[in-house]
């Protein structure tokens, strides 16, 4: 900081006689950075009293009585007690202490000696600050005084009052009437106590008759009850020479008040007090009392007590003041009373003194005004004394204001005004300092600001002078201030730049100067990048008790690295993550989870990021989703015969609207504690009416579901038990069938036990022929089923069947027609006896709709060839070849059950490319017809299978080579392949994909060149047809560093003289062969063949020197010399092959109607028996 001093400085700190502040004009004291740099006199100050009104509790041990200053000098304090200097120090009965105002009074026996009001002074040579008033009050115990109550004797029907009148005490007072056993007297509409604790009674009657009423004062500060002596009442009976009847009778009279007397009275009370106006009437009848404000309605805070005797405001305010009338009345009269009500007020500040710091020579105007009503009595004193017993020649007063003209340092004084009416004083003290002081910034040297672009900042200066100084700011070793619509200067000094910008940065230097010097400090701004969030947390749904992650992720000036925090808040209530094993917030890379997420989970979350000048946030609400809570408050209502009304109140739905309620009930009777589902109800009711079944005990209950899932149940109904009634419904699901040619089976679904309503359940079962006119045939059964015999075969009949209970008959059944047995022969044979159908359906057509899928369509076999009830159709089919070659060979018989009358059908999973044979038939219970004749399809291509084998043979340094078997199925001509490759890594990097094509479909090998060295590729392989490409199969290899050996010894072999070495090795070996072998046949040795004639071996039969060795590079390609004999074994067996293999078995089909595929065995065993021959037999 650099200042610049006056000559005359030292000297006017010697006789300043002012508390210096900062140059605004508040009240405020020295700042400790001026005070270390120059010793500044000051005026007292009032720091600390005690409140108007100390209490001398009694079963307190002390009392203190404070009082607190500051100044330079430190202050001396004195006393005055009810306006007579008092000297505590002069008193060894009280505690004292040093440097301090404060004295205590010890409760030793003797406070009442101490009572009364005190105030104490402040002083030191530049004047005197006074205190409030402080008044001592050390209570009386309340006691009722000793007296002797004669019994109250009154006529009953007549009213009376029974006074407390409680003795003085500290508020609040509580009045209590009991009894001499503590029991509480009742108060009603006719007996009741008033604000002032009188019992009042509007009229006598007889058990108003005791002698222990009891008046008890309360007051809770002093922890103290008295009791009054206790009052009799004798009620007398009226005494009539009528009958008693009318002796008893209370006459009646009209109204008239107890409390308050006369017609009109006036309340005062001061504002912010309870507005409390009665009204206690007698009569008889009781009256009743009513309460109007003139002109007015009753105030919104007005409320009634007592029986509507007491009417209050709390905390009246001015528009509460006016006239309130009582209105008690009864059937005779009414009786009124009118209140005026004036709401006064304590003073209240409207300008209080300031303290202020002034030039010498200036003009000081003080000013103090307040209000209050009544009006307010407005004193003034200077250091203590009043104003006109310490005159001033530069001193005026002028109404509310005191002015001195051409201050010297000499009239800094302080200046108290005091405003007081009946209800209370205000006390303000001033602090009035008159000084010439040269500028002293108290902002540090070379502070550094940092700033973010965009946001506005604050450079400080704080300057403490007398008169106030003039602050310039400016920029970078400039002498011209800032200047521009975004710099402004405060009158405290600081400087405040707007909307800052990156060019913003640089020195900047606070000037302060006035008539006594001037002083700087220079302060550096650096202007940081905006923190913002990049990705904002989202709102989210989450189910309950899964895991919610909310995610954000901030940008910041990277000079914050070690400064930057990202927290986390919940309503913005920051959460406290301690990573423990119960905690369930976690934050991981600004992402934060909540593991187990509860109802106590839902709300606000806040990501926020903050940097030590800036901060950002973004919030997301997290709504947890659950089940319903369950309903509660079930009621039963409406109960009749055969239904109940049920309504709830749902459950709270958990941010899932509810879709509906679910009615379970329970019985007693046959199933107790299992609960069923009755009924369920759209979500947006809660009632529903029940319908029931007679002769049950029921018990509801009610779930709610919503997109979450099913809630819990809610708490059991009561129970509710219907009459016995006849039954609602008749049986159900009727089925008639014929296992034998003349009789009729007649089975159905029994009534459940809650159906039955009531006992004595019976079944009448009817039937007639509906091909003739005839009567009905009626059977009553007790079980659910019937057998009608003698039959004719497969003829209609019409059946209905009807339930019966003790009550009655149920309603008219539905009939339904059914048939009689079946034929029991169609013909007749020796060994065979059948009644399948007879015809096979003709006109079969196959329409190919893709490489794998045909449409078959037929003529329906007419029903009198069906010989009973139609169960559907059946397409058997098998593959005879593939037409990617000439080779036929019978695949599986695959069989599809299409139940029904229908005349089309679709038939999936075929193999592309090939060709197929169909029949269809159709079948009934019996089993299947005859089939159609069959039907030859072919497949188009499709494309090829994935290869069976790709892998990765020999991998060097820039190639690598590949090997594939091809694909299993080529599902057409195979045309070539396609290889595709791309380098690959452990991280995200993929190189671009190469591609080659493989135009022959022969080629099983392939060799990649030019490849990267010790790089990681990835290799796809796909076979091709004219229709596309099949499947991809992919392997992964890493090239090496470094070229292997047998590359090398590849290179070498390629060149002339190293084959032309190899060939004539390969001659010379061939030659020494020859020779041992010409030498072995010379030595006699018998042939293998004979040896094996000798000794035969069962293990060597099919096998020998020929074929033991055989090798074949192709899998498809058979052994050497069983070629022929297989061949020719296969040919043989699709010779003898017959169609009957696929068409006349007998195959079953499911009851509920589902295809059955099927796959016949005895060809396909037959063949693996001629192939497992062929391969025995030597070539």
């Amino acid at each position: 900081m650099r200042s610049q001093r006056s000559p005359g400085l030292v000297a006017v700190l010697g006789w300043i006689t002012c508390y210096c502040a900062l140059y605004t004009t508040a009240a405020i004291d020295i700042p400790l950075e001026v005070l270390g740099h120059v010793n500044i006199e000051q005026l007292p100050t009032i720091t600390d009293q005690s409140p108007s009104t100390v209490i001398a509790f009694p079963f307190d041990e002390s009392f203190p009585v404070t009082c607190e200053a500051k100044g330079n000098p430190e202050p001396e304090f004195r006393w005055t007690k009810n306006g007579v200097e008092f000297d505590p120090f002069l008193d060894p009965r009280l505690m004292k202490e040093e440097n301090s105002g404060t004295f205590v009074i010890e409760n030793n026996g003797n406070l009442t000696e101490y009572q009364g009001i005190y105030r104490c002074y402040a002083s030191n040579k530049l004047g005197t600050a006074i205190s409030e008033e402080i008044e001592f009050y050390v209570p009386s115990v309340p006691k009722f005084p000793k007296e002797t109550l004669a019994p109250l004797e009154v006529e009953e029907g007549q009213p009376f009052i029974l006074q407390c009148d409680p003795p003085k005490g500290i508020p609040p007072l509580q009045i209590y009437w009991m009894t001499i056993n503590l029991q509480h007297i009742e108060q009603d509409e006719r007996v009741s106590m008033g604000l002032n604790g009188d019992l009042y009674f509007s009229h006598a009657e007889h058990k108003d008759s005791r002698r222990d009423y009891c008046c008890f004062a309360a007051f809770p500060r002093i922890r103290t009850i008295v009791q009054k002596i206790a009052m009799a009442v004798i009620v007398k009976t009226k005494k009539s020479d009528m009958s008693p009847e009318a002796a008893n009778a209370i006459l009646e009279r009209r109204p008239s008040l107890l409390t308050p007397s006369g017609g009109r009275s006036e309340t005062q009370l001061v504002k912010g007090e309870d507005l409390k106006l009665e009204c206690i009437a007698e009569g008889f009848p009781t009256p009743q009392v009513e309460w109007v404000k003139i002109g007015h309605q009753l105030p919104v805070r007005a409320k009634l007590e007592n029986h509507g005797k007491l009417l209050i405001v709390p905390k009246v305010e001015q528009e509460d003041k006016g006239k309130y009338m009582c209105k008690a009345k009864n059937l005779l009269g009414e009786a009124i009373h009118y209140f005026t009500v004036r709401v006064e007020e304590p003073p209240e500040w409207l300008f209080e003194p300031e303290s202020q710091l002034s030039m010498i020579g200036s003009d000081v105007l003080i000013k103090c005004s307040a209000s209050g009503t009544p009006p307010l009595a407005i004193s003034w004193r200077v250091n203590g004394v009043p104003l006109q017993d310490a005159p001033a020649a530069n001193r005026k007063t002028l109404g509310e204001t005191i002015v001195l003209h051409n201050a010297k340092a000499s009239d800094s004084a302080v200046y108290q005004c005091e405003a007081s009416n009946r209800h209370g004083s205000l006390l303000s003290n001033a602090n009035i300092m008159i000084m010439n002081l040269p500028p002293m910034i108290l902002t540090k040297e070379g502070e550094d600001y940092s700033a973010v672009e965009g946001k506005g900042v604050m450079m400080h200066c704080r300057v403490f002078s007398s008169p106030p100084s003039t602050i310039t700011w400016s920029r970078d070793d400039s002498s011209e201030s800032v200047e521009g619509p975004r710099f402004s200067v405060h009158d405290n000094g600081s400087l405040e730049i707007y909307s800052v910008e990156k060019d913003d940065t640089g020195q900047y230097t606070c000037l302060a100067k006035n008539t006594e010097g001037t002083s700087a400090i220079e302060a550096m701004l650096y202007v940081k990048d905006p923190t913002s969030i990049v990705v904002a947390p989202e709102d989210q749904q989450i189910l309950m008790g899964t895991t919610a992650q909310l995610s954000c992720l901030a940008e910041y000036d990277k000079s914050f690295s070690n400064d930057f925090q990202l927290l986390w808040e919940k309503d913005d209530i920051e959460l406290t993550l301690n990573y423990t094993e119960n905690s369930r917030y976690f934050v991981e890379d600004g992402s934060l989870q909540i593991i187990n997420v509860s109802h106590r989970d839902q709300g606000v979350y806040t990501c926020v990021a903050r940097t030590p000048v800036d901060t950002a946030t973004a919030s997301a609400l997290l709504m947890v989703l659950d089940v319903p809570d369950a309903p509660d408050n079930l009621v039963l209502s409406e109960h009749k015969s055969k239904s109940v009304k049920l309504k709830w109140f749902p459950g709270d739905d958990h941010n899932s609207s509810t879709t509906e309620f679910i009615i379970e009930y329970e019985e007693s009777q046959w199933e107790p504690g299992n609960w069923k589902e009755l009924l369920q109800i759209p979500g947006n009711h809660n009632s529903a009416v029940v319908k029931l079944h007679g002769h049950v005990d029921y018990c509801f209950r009610v779930s709610g579901v919503n997109a979450v899932g099913r809630g819990l149940p809610s708490e059991p109904t009561e129970r509710y038990k219907t009459p016995p009634a006849a039954p609602d419904k008749n049986p159900e699901n009727i089925k008639i069938e014929g296992h034998l040619p003349h009789e009729m089976d007649i089975n159905w679904e029994p009534l459940l036990l809650i159906e039955q309503n009531g006992p004595g359940l019976e079944y009448k079962v009817s039937y007639r022929r509906q091909d003739m006119e005839e009567d009905w045939k009626e059977h009553m059964v007790k079980r659910h089923s019937f057998v009608v015999t003698n039959t004719p075969t497969f003829v209609p009949y019409e059946i209905k069947i009807q339930a019966k209970n003790h009550q009655g008959w149920g309603p008219e059944p539905k009939i339904v027609t059914g048939y009689s047995g079946e034929d029991s022969f169609f013909w007749i044979c020796p060994k065979e006896v059948t009644s399948v159908p007879s015809a096979a359906p003709d006109d079969v057509a196959v329409e190919v709709m893709n490489s794998s899928v045909v449409k078959v369509s037929w003529m329906r076999v007419h029903k009198d060839k069906l010989h009973g009830h139609l169960g559907g159709y059946r397409i058997n089919w098998w593959r005879l070849r593939s037409l990617a070659d000439s080779k036929t060979s019978h695949g599986d018989k695959h069989t599809l059950t299409f139940p029904g009358d229908r005349n089309h059908a679709t038939v999936p999973g075929l193999t592309p490319f090939s060709e197929y044979s169909l029949i269809v038939m159709t079948f009934n219970g019996r089993g299947n017809g005859p089939g159609s004749h069959p039907v030859n399809f072919k497949t188009p291509e499709g494309v090829p299978e994935k290869n069976p084998v790709f892998r990765v043979t020999d991998v060097q340094k820039h190639t690598v080579s590949l090997v594939w078997d091809p694909p299993s199925e080529p599902n057409g001509i195979l045309t070539g392949y396609l290889l595709d490759y791309q380098y690959i890594n452990d991280t995200e990097e993929v190189g671009p994909l190469q591609m080659v094509d493989i135009r022959n479909p022969r080629t099983t090998k392939w060799i990649l060149r030019e490849l990267e060295p010790l790089s990681k590729y990835k290799f796809y392989l796909r076979s091709c047809t004219t229709v596309g490409c099949g499947p991809v199969v992919s392997e992964e290899s890493t090239t090496t560093l470094e070229t292997s050996l047998a590359s090398i010894h590849g290179g070498i072999s390629t060149q002339g003289w190293f084959i032309g070495l190899m060939s004539a090795i390969a001659l010379l070996t061939l030659i020494v062969l020859i020779a041992c072998f010409v030498n072995r046949n010379k030595g006699g040795k018998y042939s293998v063949k004979e040896k094996e004639d000798l000794h035969p071996d069962v293990e060597s039969q099919g096998m020998n020197d020929d074929t033991f060795c055989e090798y074949s590079d192709n899998d498809e390609k058979p052994l050497k010399g069983s070629q022929h004999s297989l061949s020719r074994e296969i040919k043989a067996g699709d010779s003898g092959d017959s169609l009957v293999d696929y068409g006349d078995e007998d195959v079953q089909f499911n009851e509920d109607g589902s295809f059955i595929g099927e796959y016949a065995g005895r060809k396909e065993k037959r063949v693996s028996a001629e192939i497992k021959a062929a391969a025995q037999t030597p070539a």
